[in-house]
């Protein structure tokens, strides 16, 4: 169980101004993780051991591991903020997890049987889970109202940054035992360097006796951001099914070209993020969130219609653009709209709607995909990328529920 570190420190002697890439980089850390796992090795070592039964078993895996991330999560919001509330540290969390994360990072790219690997994945979500519950508290716990942008388009920067390193160790380094080992290395390190930063820094936002509360804004904010991640997530689970069912001469292997793709996809995520910063401390974060899914929807709309692997990686590239958008301004959104005497508890609710759709995403195009007795034909994954588009248009249509007042400040 994590011990977190009480922060000794009293605010007279914390002048240190809270710096935004050393509190996103564990964030680069912990997405290097997701960025090889859930694009990648989750459906390559499903093809690994279950040969013939990968589909069903990569389903497995996402949704086990999603169901043991949302518990972790909010255990770790509720205990970490109630710690904040008497001016304690959240660290310990980050640590234990790291920790416990980076063993069963190692333990997944090592099992020589399907048992072991869901009770990698299991352990995994566990410990990663467990920092992520108190570490995305991390922007209102240290960084001033109006520098929520420009933090958050560091954090979503990393994370894209932090996605294209773990794709691009998954699919170019032909070792597993390498790759986990690398992937651990670098969860330990960001997150040894965020620690030392956070603790030199006084709590800002978590205020003793504010009550946990769910608002209007809140649940609009939580149906928009799942339905928009339920559509990500069908994405990025069946682009390497996409990948291998395109008709044409193989030059390299699947998990090669698809790890290309989706390398694409995250790195110009910065792109993406770096053009949303300003915008999104100045204008209607709506209209952003509006414009970063609507450029997905289309990417996915190309991805869709062809073929060709060249267009496959245009589509990636505008999809990745549209998400780095998407994403800043839904954490400058959620900075805003969640409670400051409960921000690591209704920021680990606010993450079920990335943790759900982890589930939901398979289990709706799985089931779209057997009822529609498609699977069988080389095209069905377009089947599931048409779904997506349909995700993430309800997802921005719902985002417009939301007062324009909290989307403005």
């Amino acid at each position: 169980m994590p011990i977190p570190l009480r922060n000794t420190r009293t605010r007279a002697h914390m002048t240190e101004r809270a710096s935004a890439p050393r509190l996103a980089l564990f964030w680069f850390g912990i997405q290097a993780v997701w960025g090889a796992l859930l694009g990648i090795s989750l459906q390559s070592r499903s093809a690994d051991l279950a040969e013939t039964n990968a589909i069903a078993l990569y389903g497995i895996l996402a949704v086990s591991g999603a169901a043991v991330a949302a518990a972790a999560q909010l255990a770790a919001g509720v205990w970490s903020d109630s710690l904040a509330r008497r001016g304690r540290g959240r660290t310990g969390f980050y640590v234990w997890g790291a920790l416990t994360g980076a063993c069963a990072l190692l333990w997944f790219y090592t099992a020589r049987d399907v048992q072991q690997l869901v009770l990698s994945v299991v352990a995994l979500q566990a410990g990663m889970n467990l920092a992520i519950g108190a570490y995305q508290a991390v922007v209102p716990d240290a960084v001033e109202p109006s520098r929520y942008g420009a933090a958050s388009a560091w954090m979503a920067a990393l994370q894209s940054a932090g996605n294209a390193t773990g794709a691009a160790l998954a699919a170019l380094v032909a070792d597993a035992r390498l790759v986990g080992v690398l992937l651990s290395a670098l969860l330990l390190l960001t997150c040894g360097a965020t620690v030392a930063h956070v603790r030199r820094l006084p709590l800002r936002a978590a205020r003793a006796g504010t009550d946990l509360t769910i608002s209007q804004a809140f649940v609009d904010l939580f149906v928009s951001r799942a339905l928009v991640y339920t559509g990500f997530y069908t994405l990025l689970g069946y682009l390497y099914f996409y990948v291998a069912a395109l008709p044409r001469a193989r030059h390299l292997p699947v998990k090669a070209e698809s790890g290309i793709l989706i390398l694409l996809f995250t790195v110009v995520g910065v792109i993406g993020a770096a053009v949303a910063a300003r915008p999104s401390d100045r204008y209607d974060k709506r209209a952003i969130v509006t414009a970063g899914g609507a450029i997905v929807a289309c990417a996915l709309a190309l991805f869709v219609a062809t073929d060709s692997l060249p267009l496959a990686a245009v589509a990636a590239g505008a999809a990745g653009i549209g998400w780095g958008i998407f994403l800043v301004a839904d954490w400058a959104l959620a900075c805003r709209v969640l409670p400051p005497g409960a921000l690591a508890t209704t920021m680990a609710i606010w993450n079920l709607a990335v943790v759900g759709p982890q589930i939901a995403a398979p289990l709706l195009a799985g089931a779209l995909l057997l009822k529609s007795h498609i699977l069988e034909r080389q095209n069905w994954p377009r089947v599931a990328f048409t779904l997506a588009i349909a995700e993430i248009i309800l997802g921005i249509l719902w985002i417009w529920r939301l007062p324009r007042g909290l989307s403005v400040e």
